[in-house]
């Protein structure tokens, strides 16, 4: 019995509450471009395959199993907790990956929409477009397990929040790779 079940129950909470806050986001974002002839670019296909992976992170069952834990009952809770925890923390973190793919793919969307509006000569127009296909590559490439990781713990540690016992990287990618 260590006494820090209240922490680890907050941690829970604060964390539950920053993946529900990431999915109102992924929901609201656009899967389907106004022109139909855009429907098959990259950038759309992007949007639309992180809707996707938007609602399966949401419908992946919980891992219920809880180790038996020896030493009581508060020392089971703990064990139960760490596993909520676990969980929770891979949601929150492919949750913020799918949306920092939505925003890279939605840069990509006003992008193109700049260069389609300015009605430039054809080869101009066809050299911006590639343009902008390669920011969005380059920007999907950047948006990696260690990067989401780092950033969200150091959110964590600047709002203050426990993160003593948080899963490591290794734990997240271990939970997620379980669940696809």
């Amino acid at each position: 019995m260590d006494g820090y079940n209240e922490y680890r129950t907050a941690r829970v909470g604060e964390v539950l509450a920053d993946f529900r806050t990431l999915q109102y986001y992924i929901a609201a974002a656009p899967v389907n471009p106004q022109d139909s002839s855009e429907y098959y670019t990259e950038g759309w296909a992007a949007l639309r395959q992180c809707s996707l992976d938007g609602q399966h992170i949401l419908e992946v069952a919980a891992d219920t199993s809880v180790p038996e834990a020896s030493g009581g009952e508060e020392e089971q809770t703990k064990a139960e907790l760490k596993q909520v925890l676990l969980d929770a923390y891979a949601r929150r973190h492919e949750g913020q990956k799918i949306y920092l793919r939505q925003a890279a793919a939605q840069r990509w969307v006003e992008c193109r929409g700049s260069v389609l509006a300015a009605g430039r000569s054809s080869s101009k127009t066809e050299s911006a477009l590639r343009q902008c296909d390669r920011q969005l590559r380059q920007e999907l490439a950047a948006i990696t397990d260690d990067y989401i990781y780092n950033e969200l713990q150091a959110s964590d540690i600047t709002m203050g929040r426990w993160t003593a016992e948080d899963p490591s990287l290794r734990s997240v990618q271990r939970w997620i790779r379980a669940r696809q």
